[in-house]
């Protein structure tokens, strides 16, 4: 099989695995002090998720699923481990790179959804490409078409408040997936939505999924989503319980 060298600065960093693992964590620990008490937050996960995989993480509250998240997408550093996102070593970037490498390669959904509240959905949506640096008519033209496809078609012009809960979290999918990242990270995304609106959003992102082939990984409560995630990762006390593919 081919692969990729996932090389860092020593010998300590060489690893090797195939193009198709775009996340792969090793020994990921993350300690937090609680007035002054070391609280395990994440004891050793290792893990591979491979591209195209539609995966829930599940557990409890507590059980480290949003510290994994966090992790994997450079929000936050493990305390020990490592952490390979599409071929790079997250804790050998700086901040400047790391912001850079974050936008390029991941969209997040997040339960609260972070809409700007002043934006239209169009400059809300096509705000991570402006970043970027991507020329305002191709911008435009991307907008418009993933608003068609997550059901938002003639809403570019509104700002969040005229659009429901479930309309402002398609807003937010788009968003994530406008730039074409290699991986979208979802916190609870259907936490604050009627089962029906949830169920919508689901099916949409398993139709994009199986389309476009991005990796969706989601931290979630919801039975809902555990059903139709094809890979059930279970978190217990920061430790991986039992990991089933379907």
């Amino acid at each position: 099989m081919e692969t990729t060298d996932m090389s860092g600065s020593n010998s300590e960093n060489l690893k090797t695995t195939p193009e198709s693992d775009v996340i792969v964590t090793e020994g990921v620990t993350k300690v937090y002090a609680a007035d002054g008490i070391p609280v395990n937050a994440l004891n050793g996960i290792d893990l591979t998720i491979q591209s195209g995989e539609f995966t829930a993480l599940v557990g409890p509250s507590g059980s480290g699923k949003t510290t994994f998240l966090n992790i994997i997408s450079g929000l936050d550093s493990p305390t020990d481990g490592k952490v390979w996102l599409a071929g790079k070593i997250l804790s050998e970037m700086d901040g400047n790179e790391l912001s850079d490498f974050r936008r390029d390669n991941i969209g997040f959904i997040f339960q609260a959804y972070n809409l700007i509240p002043v934006l239209t959905v169009e400059e809300n949506v096509e705000y991570i490409m402006l970043l970027a640096g991507v020329p305002k008519a191709e911008r435009h033209e991307r907008v418009i078409a993933i608003l068609e496809a997550v059901g938002l078609k003639g809403v570019a012009n509104r700002v969040p408040t005229q659009l429901s809960g479930g309309q402002q979290q398609r807003v937010a999918i788009a968003r994530a997936m406008v730039s074409e990242p290699a991986i979208i990270l979802a916190d609870e995304p259907t936490a604050n939505l009627d089962s029906k609106t949830g169920a919508d959003l689901l099916e949409m992102m398993r139709r994009l999924n199986a389309k476009t082939g991005m990796t969706f990984i989601f931290s979630t409560h919801d039975p809902m989503v555990m059903e139709g995630a094809r890979r059930l990762i279970t978190l217990r006390d920061g430790q991986v319980d039992t990991d089933e593919t379907r």
